[in-house]
This record gives structure tokens, C-alpha cells and sequence, in this order.
């Protein structure tokens, strides 16, 4: 950690300081709200709802709370491996990436001053072009053919 004039440690990412509005209840309020709009997602909503039991919900946002934490934040309260339950399931594809992303992108966008939308985004697009290659590498698909979801095509 950097100490920045004013004794707030604050983060350098990507050769710049993290802006000061990011911290962890801004987290919690992206992580809820963003799974609370997959729920109900006709697309993605069955998919997690199936992987998820209704009761491991409060656990699975707090792992996730925890993940974005660690990934922005530098906290290091993740632990664990976030592709392999991605490579179980079936037919996962850039569709749902697409629609993956462009809900990410619309909760990042109501919840977060733009800077920190940049951020959460920046890293979003990242981690999906990341685990598609992951899962088209898994199935033995040619990965040369899996282009990087762009932030202006959702």
C-alpha cells in the first residue's frame, strides 16, 4: 500500500492511485446489486439459481464481496479459484458473457461515480475474455477465434 498527503492508504493501479469514493461498501452495493438483477435474468437467472441453493446465496456474495475486494482493493481476503466452477458448466458461451457483462456494466454504472465504473469495467472485461479462453481451451475449441468482449459493443 501507498500512503497517499491526506494518511489514507490507498492502492496504485495501473500507475495511478485508486480513486477515493472506492471502498468496501461500495463493493457490497455493486456485488448485491448486480446478483440480485442475475437472479432474475432470463438467461443467466436459471444458471446460477441452479448452481446456487437458496440458502448458500448469503455465503456466494460474500465470497464475492471478498473476490472484488481482493481485486481492486488489494485486500487479499480472497481465497480460491473462481474458474473451475465456470468449466463445469455446460454451453457456457459469449452469449452469456454478453449478458454477463452488460448487467455488470449497468449496476457498475447506477452504483459507481464513473471512475470507478472504469475500474470495476476495466477488470470485468478482463476476467470474461480470461474465462472464455479458459473454457474454450477446455473443450479443445481453437482459441484464436475468441476476441475480447469490448465494453462499447454491449
Amino acid at each position: 500500500m501507498n500512503e497517499n498527503p491526506t494518511g489514507k492508504g490507498t492502492a496504485v493501479v495501473g500507475g495511478g492511485l485508486l480513486p477515493e469514493a472506492l471502498d468496501e461498501r461500495m463493493i457490497r452495493e455493486v456485488v448485491h446489486g448486480f446478483y440480485s438483477e442475475i437472479r432474475k435474468d432470463d438467461l443467466l437467472g436459471p444458471i446460477f439459481n441452479a448452481a446456487i441453493e437458496p440458502e448458500a446465496w448469503p455465503r456466494h456474495l460474500g465470497k464475492m464481496c471478498d473476490f472484488w475486494s481482493s481485486t481492486l482493493l488489494r485486500s487479499g481476503r480472497y481465497e480460491g479459484r473462481p474458474l473451475p466452477p465456470h468449466l463445469a458448466i455446460a454451453g457456457l458461451g459469449e452469449e452469456h458473457f454478453r449478458r454477463w457483462l452488460t448487467l455488470f456494466q449497468s449496476t457498475v454504472g447506477r452504483v459507481c461515480p464513473a471512475d470507478v465504473a472504469a475500474l470495476f469495467m476495466e477488470r470485468a472485461l478482463r476476467i470474461a475474455h480470461s474465462f472464455r479462453l479458459a473454457i474454450a481451451f477446455n473443450r479443445g475449441e481453437d482459441t484464436v477465434g475468441v476476441k475480447p468482449i469490448l465494453e462499447q459493443s454491449l
